[in-house]
């Protein structure tokens, strides 16, 4: 069973920006998709349980960008 989560993140702008937050996502054990949509500012994450939001805050944070919540 999949869980799937989707986040508001600020400060993307390009596909670069994309694939910075994608990568540093998918590192969180557990992750098993990350769709990232700079125009939209919003990540979607597919997890096999649920995430902390505080694991998905620090690798947005690593990544350069700020997590503004849950959508």
């Amino acid at each position: 069973m999949s869980i799937t989560t989707a986040f508001a993140v600020e400060g993307m702008s390009c596909g670069h920006c994309e694939k910075t937050v994608s990568a540093e996502l998918s590192a969180i054990p557990g992750v098993t998709e990350v769709a990232a949509d700079a125009q939209a500012g919003r990540v979607t994450v597919a997890s096999e349980y649920a995430l902390d939001e505080a694991l998905v805050r620090g690798a947005v944070d690593e990544a350069g960008f700020a997590l503004v919540g849950r959508i």
